[in-house]
């Protein structure tokens, strides 16, 4: 009998754990634990929920915890291999704050944005290598204090526009920290003693705000104090004593509530005032007295007015000096909302562009007969506004390059607003009347930060979306969600008005309006891009120049959020040259005829360039027409 083969028998037997470790070791290296740390987010929103965009309020927070990451690592951005982990743990601590939230789907972010960033840089020694030890002591300087204060976090924000690389440079690589970011991050880990988690950092730097959680027992307090009001108001009909006796107190209670409209009000104004105080200690702002602006305007004469809009009139001025300014006179204010005024003004006082339109001054005061009154001091620009080149009074033919020339100031004026302002500005109302030109056609943009000061009238689509029917992105005007391509949409529509002569909303009768927006679309999805331009343009320059700004126009008024460029894409393709990206199908309009969208359908499907969005779309508007 031979004896047992023992090497045989010996790798038979360890076989099976050979097997278990080799699925163990595997599984470990598919999945990298995040080597970011999300507890700095959660202990700063601990008893409290995010407030305002929740996409914006996502990507903000996982800025300050990169941040975070930096300061304790030296590096802006974990490993790829870790990206996925990383957004099942913010996943994890959002559903806390937020439950059913589904951030990646819901924001549009592709799982590898959170591990791209600026321009190849992933340390804080290649970003520092990008500045000079002067700029840097600079920041420092700036920043190292405590931000929770508008007027230091103003001072620290600007001193960041000085960081370079101002902007990223690769416009196809999606990612959630691109240059500007990193101004942040970079500042709130090193510039500033405090540290990414101090309240005033993550509100001034990120722009992170909160609200607290309401509690029940909050709500059982509000149940008892409701009930108390209601039994006393019960008692004192009870214990009338007569007709006199009830108007007598009616007339107190007028009395009574007059003093405490008064005092809230001296109240009011004395906060404001200190925070407009405030203001002239870090800016050249002048604050102009009432009587200074009535001596202005001569009083406010009708000669003098020079614009009307929703927030009411424009007056053209004289100051002592013999300057010439323009007066924005706001409408139905009050007092109670200075104090959110002040912090606007403030905003818009520290940003200086050569196409924006500066600010000089302001006015806040209440009067007997006027009642309260808030006025913006702006530098006056003589030339009219583009819209009255186009359609008004003023309507000679613009050269194609004084168009150019428009089109691209236009541009680096918004560009500035999104990403060189801190924090960064939205406009909300970009059209014609809002962009003014000087006497070389050099464009300024104005009212930039005072759109929600105006109140609700015939040219707003609603009480919560700011903004003029046929420049509002479509995203904004049904949901209301607010972002720098929500200008950039708008920048699109008065780009094609430049260039069509056409307005916003082109009248077929009077009934019927198109969108110029997709009037340009159809032409251009057709091939028939250059019949957008108007016809007897003088000095048209060549044909592949003007066909190119038509496909901008037309990119930038898309109605899908993310298929619109950025404004510092849109400066780099008017300034240097740079080639256009394919541009997306459209969904199809819910006005369209049945017959346009059977057409549509035939086409598309037949050539299988329509997104499954598109399509979606398409059977959702055909199946409710036929019904």
């Amino acid at each position: 009998m031979s004896q047992p083969n023992t090497p045989l028998l010996f790798l038979l037997f360890i076989s099976p754990f050979l097997l278990l470790f080799h699925t163990s070791f595997s599984q470990q290296n598919d999945t990298v634990s995040c080597p970011l740390d999300f507890e700095v987010l959660r202990r700063l929103t601990q008893g409290l929920s995010p407030s305002g965009d929740q996409c914006q309020f996502i990507l903000q927070g996982l800025r300050l915890v990169q941040s975070d990451y930096l300061k304790r690592t030296n590096s802006f951005l974990p490993r790829v291999d870790s990206a996925e982990s990383c957004w099942q743990a913010y996943q994890t601590l959002y559903n806390q704050l937020v439950p059913s939230f589904d951030i990646r789907k819901n924001c549009g972010f592709q799982t590898d944005w959170i591990a791209k960033g600026c321009n190849n840089i992933t340390s804080r020694v290649e970003y520092e290598s990008n500045n000079s030890a002067e700029t840097l002591a600079a920041v420092t300087t700036a920043c190292n204090q405590s931000l929770l204060n508008s007027s230091p976090c103003a001072t620290c924000t600007t001193s960041l526009s000085s960081l370079q690389p101002s902007d990223s440079i690769n416009a196809t690589v999606g990612n959630v920290s691109d240059c500007t970011a990193y101004r942040s991050i970079y500042a709130a880990a090193f510039a500033n003693s405090f540290g990414p988690d101090d309240k005033g950092n993550a509100e001034c730097l990120f722009s992170l705000n909160f609200t607290p959680v309401k509690s029940s027992s909050n709500k059982g307090k509000k149940a008892v104090i409701v009930v108390i009001v209601v039994l006393g108001f019960l008692v004192l009909l009870l214990c009338g004593s007569g007709f006199w006796l009830i108007r007598r107190n009616k007339l107190k209670n007028k009395i009574r509530q007059r003093e405490i409209t008064r005092r809230w009000s001296d109240l009011n104004m004395n906060v404001s005032n200190l925070a407009l105080e405030s203001i002239n200690s870090s800016t050249t702002l002048i604050r102009f007295t009432f009587d200074d602006i009535k001596e202005a305007t001569k009083n406010f004469s009708r000669l003098n007015i020079i614009g009307r809009g929703g927030y009411g009139n424009v007056y053209k001025g004289v100051l002592p000096d013999g300057s010439e300014v323009a007066l924005k006179r706001f409408k139905n204010c009050s007092a109670a909302g200075d104090a959110s005024f002040a912090h606007e003004v403030e905003v818009i006082a520290s940003v200086r562009h050569v196409n924006l339109v500066a600010l000089r001054g302001y006015c806040t005061a209440t009067t007997n007969f006027e009642g309260h009154q808030r006025i913006i001091v702006c530098d006056l620009v003589k030339n009219g506004s583009l819209h009255d080149h186009l359609f008004g009074s003023l309507g000679t033919k613009l050269s194609w390059p004084v168009r150019q020339k428009i089109a691209l100031g236009t541009a680096r004026g918004l560009a500035y607003l999104h990403h060189g302002a801190q924090p960064s500005i939205i406009h909300r109302d970009i059209k014609g009347s809002n962009i003014l030109l000087d006497e070389d056609f050099e464009p300024k943009v104005a009212d930039f930060g005072l759109a929600k000061f105006a109140p609700e009238g015939v040219t707003h689509v609603s009480t919560r979306v700011a903004g003029t029917m046929g420049y509002v992105a479509p995203e904004y005007a049904l949901y209301g969600q607010l972002t720098e391509r929500s200008d950039v949409y708008s920048f699109g529509v008065v780009l094609l008005e430049l260039l069509s002569g056409k307005k916003a909303l082109i009248v077929k009768n009077d009934e019927q309006h198109t969108l110029v927006a997709d009037w340009a679309w159809g032409l251009v999805r057709s091939g028939r891009a250059l019949e957008v331009i108007e016809e007897g343009i003088p000095e048209l320059g060549s044909l592949e120049v003007v066909e190119k700004y038509v496909l901008l126009a037309v990119l930038c008024s898309h109605p899908q959020l993310y298929a619109r460029p950025t404004m510092d894409q849109v400066v780099k393709i008017l300034d240097m040259g740079l080639a256009i990206p394919t541009i997306p199908e459209r969904p199809i309009p819910l006005t369209a005829g049945i017959d346009d969208i059977e057409k549509s359908v035939s086409s598309n499907w037949g050539s299988g360039r329509v997104s499954s969005y598109s399509r979606l779309q398409t059977l959702k508007v055909v199946t409710e027409q036929s019904s």
